[in-house]
């Protein structure tokens, strides 16, 4: 032992000696090149070939010679500036006897030096790499690519904008896209291609604005479509990676499932067992980024459900145990494919599949490795035996890093399942069944907890958060099973200190309602807290308990924290394992959640309308409504009115509706449906009247009719949907002012009161009624088709994902409502020829449109209508905006919505002029929403015009005359704020000659007003 200690240190110390002596000749050789400049600095400045080359090969072997022990050395750390030095000299100076020694050199350096002892030097290395990745000589390219690859690998967040400039002074990424297009024709070797694509992958990773002209080329496009079937491993590597990177960015991951019919099948191929493990991780991982919403999940499910669907279930079943513990390699593909399995929170056939499959044994061995061998194939358990068996999975450490993808996908399962799905139809019933009781346990465990979940432990809190959510999936899933054994497990769980939890979830919850914005909640914990109460007011056995202990009074002091607080959470920050390592390198990414970030709000929405849903018992739902009055019921009633108008989510939206149900408001409020209504009850513009024989006729407009519920009318011609049995005939007639009016006679069968309440829902989305009326109208809603107004008048709780009904006028615009359009709506000009419309030719640059549509959107047009338009069936109104701002404004009257300019990538890479030419009908929409009192489009166009100014100072310019000219003095404040850092520049090079005077003034005063605040803040 002592003669092995004693020949390590001669090693190591015959090493340190020929480093030295290494050390001697590489500064030998250095000297001969290096020159000071002025500033004393050393900077190379030889051009002789040959001492180029002997300083190469010195550095060479000086480089080989260092060690990770080696490389904190003074003598070695103090030698790297001086290396990278001269290597960035000698490959500036282009020389081909010396640039693949020199390219080869610059590969080792980078090879050995750690990340901190790189990052001092990345510039002298990265400008001489990038701007020789297209030398003719193909080894030197390729090693400048890989060179440049390894550095942009190792690069630290300060130096990443440092070596982006670089990157976009050398027009590297033009560069390799020439050479990536050029390898087909060229018949180049593969190691060129894999260099090259690997390179542009990690600058697009790093960078997204590099991924604009990559996925825009389309003859790039066409050469990864021919290269993606060569049977080369490396290749599909390349391939992979490179798509994976353009795939960060939302338009890109869209062009691919649009155009890359081959693309996508070699990513399912690669997705196989077949392939190595390497290939699969990064086809899985691919596959994670082009399904990162419903409609990337559709696109690919529909091309190839069941290999995807296959290549889940190897990625998470095929690994064997060695030692206890699964290899690296194995560990990482088990994770990916976790995260691929997560498209199961969308429904879909591959919901289907994944069952048939046997995902849920899947699952459940991730848990308990082998369970097989303690679980009964034919018997079935005993809840306290699946109790028993789950407490031991649950305290098992197996694979504790993958249990809350275990989780999540156990949840979306269960939401998305089929309503009369059973396990024992698929396979063992025991496996769901212990699967079920773990995660029910593993909530428990949560709920109430002595110890409070923090930030900080992320994998615990993952666990439990997840733990929780499925929990909750579970009980309220639409699949009676599920929902059945997952009540049942949690009730035999609780059963002996369940209230005492529940004692506990109400303080807490109480307390968080008493805290202030700034003193905010921990999310992890209120999250849990509230999923929890929604678990205990699904269960019949404590909801008692529950609105004893005031939680509907809890439940709503809550929800009032909440609108006064905004108390968001986004749904990767309560799940870090949802977070990928290039998650905020993303761009142009639209990922809507059902959730949302209100999910707090949701849940509470969730609870107060399962508590009133099941609390008919000995008259506690009259303490419900009596508690509603105490704190004022019609208050609440606007309030969540407001939520559903507002809110972002369509979950938040359904619950609201939901909830409004018990108080007897059904339907969906909207602003659209707000404005619409105000034409309910106004006889001057309708052009149907329903005859019936109890009532007085009801007048109504056919338009809206024919959009809202078409089995109002009669089938005849024109052609109008469907006749209803209620329809008995129709007829048209003119009334006293020569208008022609549709009479339709309704069945004797018809409750008028229910007509008059339907016709409401027609006008405004959403209606009043009594529980002697709900009846009746389940009778028209069912006959009408109006499924979502059934589902509230029948209480039914939505499923999760649900989309929200939209209150949408816009069809009307189409062929099936001209026979009721009774106006023309002209632009003042053309426009641009590059914007076009869904509803009427460029040519025409007009719009047929309905009174009543736009007296209900603007006074102005109520009172132009009301003065004298309503004389004539058909007039001609000359808006005075353009076409394109016309073609917007009209959407808005039908839609509610204002279409958005475009944004992301597209935006970014558009030139000024182009820009200026997309924000310009928005100026003229907000000029005209002054005059028309149009509040919601001026406070829209307001929005969307100064966010976009906030990215170009240039635009600024530009648009500060535009708004100057239609008197638009806020917006040109806006400008001018934003051009006023660069105000002095602007004035020298007359760019500023082309605007008025006082324009000019404003941005001078911006300009001063700017100076002052920043000598303010600098003392």
């Amino acid at each position: 032992m002592k003669k092995s200690s004693k020949k390590g240190r001669n090693d190591k110390s015959m090493t340190r000696s020929h480093l030295v002596t290494l050390h001697q000749r590489l500064y030998h050789a250095l000297d001969l090149g290096f020159r000071y400049s002025v500033n004393m600095t050393r900077k190379w400045q030889s051009n002789d070939v040959e001492m180029q080359k002997l300083v190469v090969r010195t550095i060479s072997a000086f480089v080989d010679c260092i060690s990770v022990e080696t490389l904190c050395l003074p003598l070695v750390k103090d030698s790297v500036a001086d290396i990278a030095t001269a290597l960035g000299g000698i490959l500036q100076c282009k020389n081909e006897a010396v640039l693949d020694m020199a390219t080869i050199a610059v590969l080792k350096l980078v090879r050995t030096l750690n990340s901190t002892t790189l990052q001092p030097h990345v510039a002298h290395l990265a400008h001489p790499l990038a701007s020789s990745l297209s030398f003719h000589l193909l080894q030197v390219a390729v090693t400048c690519a890989a060179a440049l690859k390894l550095i942009i690998s190792k690069l630290s967040n300060k130096k990443e904008s440092e070596v982006w400039e670089i990157l976009k002074e050398t027009d590297a990424a033009a560069q390799i896209i020439s050479n990536l297009r050029k390898f087909s024709d060229e018949m180049k070797s593969i190691e060129y291609f894999v260099e090259m694509a690997s390179l542009l992958s990690a600058i697009m990773q790093r960078w997204p604005p590099s991924r604009y002209p990559v996925w825009t080329n389309a003859k790039l496009r066409e050469i990864l479509g021919v290269v993606c079937v060569y049977p080369d491993a490396a290749v599909k590597v390349a391939v992979l990676q490179l798509c994976f990177a353009l795939a960060l960015c939302g338009n890109a991951a869209q062009q691919i499932l649009d155009n890359g019919d081959a693309l996508t099948t070699m990513i399912v191929n690669c997705m196989g067992n077949i392939q190595i493990h390497s290939v699969r991780i990064l086809a899985f991982k691919l596959a994670q980024r082009l399904m990162v919403n419903e409609q990337g999940v559709q696109a690919m499910i529909g091309l190839s459900c069941e290999p995807i669907v296959n290549s889940i279930i190897s990625g998470m079943s095929d690994w064997t145990l060695q030692s206890e513990k699964v290899s690296d390699d194995h560990l990482s593909l088990l994770k990916e494919a976790c995260r691929l399995a997560l498209i199961t929170r969308w429904p879909g056939k591959h919901q289907a599949s994944l069952w048939k499959h046997g995902v849920d044994r899947v699952l459940l061995n991730l848990i308990i490795n082998n369970f097989h061998i303690t679980l009964p194939p034919q018997k079935l358990l005993s809840q306290e035996e699946i109790i028993a068996m789950a407490r031991e999975g649950l305290n098992a450490d197996f694979l504790l890093l993958l249990r809350p993808y275990v989780w999540e996908i156990l949840g979306w399962l269960a939401a998305h399942c089929d309503v009369n799905f059973h396990p024992n139809k698929q396979g063992n019933a025991n496996y769901l069944n212990v699967l079920i009781t773990i995660a029910c346990l593993a909530f428990v465990d949560a709920i109430g907890s002595k110890r409070q979940l923090c930030q900080a432990d992320c994998s615990n809190t993952s666990r439990s958060v997840s733990a929780s959510k499925a929990t909750f999936m579970m009980i309220y899933s639409p699949c009676k099973y599920i929902a059945f054994r997952a009540r049942i497990a949690l009730f035999e769980i609780l059963r002996f200190d369940g209230e005492e939890r529940l004692e506990y979830l109400l303080d807490a919850v109480n307390f968080s309602s008493l805290v202030d914005k700034s003193k905010m909640p921990n999310m992890f914990q209120i999250t849990i807290n509230m999923i929890s109460l929604a678990c205990y007011s699904a269960s019949p056995q404590f909801c008692r308990h529950l609105i004893e202990s005031r939680g509907i009074n809890t439940l709503l002091g809550f929800v009032r924290w909440w609108l006064n607080n905004h108390f968001h959470i986004e749904s990767m920050s309560l799940a870090s394992h949802l977070r990928g390592t290039t998650e905020d390198r993303t761009c142009c990414v639209v990922a809507e959640e059902w959730e949302g970030t209100e999910t707090l709000l949701l849940l509470a929405f969730w609870s107060l309308t399962e508590l009133i849903n099941h609390c008919d018992f000995e008259g506690i739902q009259a303490d419900i409504y009596a508690w509603l009055m105490i704190h004022n019921k019609e208050h609440l009633i606007k309030e969540v009115q407001d939520i559903c108008i507002s809110a972002s989510s369509s979950g938040l939206r359904w619950y609201c509706s939901y909830f409004l149900s018990f108080l007897g408001f059904y339907g969906f409020p909207s602003k659209l449906g707000k404005r619409i209504g105000t034409a309910l009850g106004e006889k001057e513009q309708t052009d149907v009247r329903l005859l019936h024989h109890n009532g007085e006729p009801l007048s109504a407009h056919g338009v809206l009719l024919l959009v809202r519920c078409p089995s109002l009318l009669p089938s005849q011609e024109p052609p109008c949907p469907v006749r209803t049995s209620d329809c008995s005939s129709a007829e048209l007639v003119a009334d006293n002012k020569t208008r022609v009016q549709k009479e339709i006679s309704l069945s004797a069968k018809v409750d008028y009161q229910a007509l008059v309440k339907l016709l409401e829902f027609i006008y405004t989305g959403n209606l009043q009624a009594g529980d002697d009326l709900v009846a009746k109208l389940k009778l028209f809603a069912r006959h009408c088709n109006l499924q979502p107004l059934l589902q509230l008048l029948c209480r039914k709780r939505p499923n999760w994902g649900a989309p929200i009904p939209k209150f949408d006028l816009s069809i009307a615009l189409g062929s099936s409502g001209h026979e009721f359009s009774d106006m023309i709506l002209e632009a003042k000009s053309s426009g641009k020829t590059h914007w076009t419309c869904g509803w009427c030719s460029l040519s025409a640059q007009h719009f047929h449109v309905h009174k009543i549509i736009l007296w209900s959107s603007c006074e102005y047009f109520r009172a132009l209508i009301q003065s004298g338009m309503q004389e004539s069936h058909s007039q001609t109104l000359k808006v005075p905006v353009s076409w394109e701002a016309l073609h917007k404004l009209v959407v808005w009257f039908y839609s509610g919505e204002l279409p958005r300019p475009l944004s992301g990538c597209l935006w970014n890479n558009m030139d000024v002029e182009r820009k200026l030419c997309e924000m310009q009908p928005y100026v003229e929409l907000w000029w005209l929403a002054e005059f028309w009192f149009l509040d919601d489009i001026w406070d829209e166009c307001s929005r969307i015009v100064t966010r976009c100014l906030d990215s170009a100072w240039q635009l600024s310019v530009k648009i500060i005359q535009v708004a100057a000219d239609f008197s638009l003095w806020k917006l040109v404040e806006v400008a001018a704020g934003n051009v006023a850092p660069f105000y002095h520049d602007l004035r020298k090079s007359s760019a500023l000659d082309m605007l008025d005077e006082q324009v000019v003034d404003m941005i001078r005063a911006a300009s001063v007003q700017l100076a002052q605040q920043t000598a303010l803040e600098q003392t």
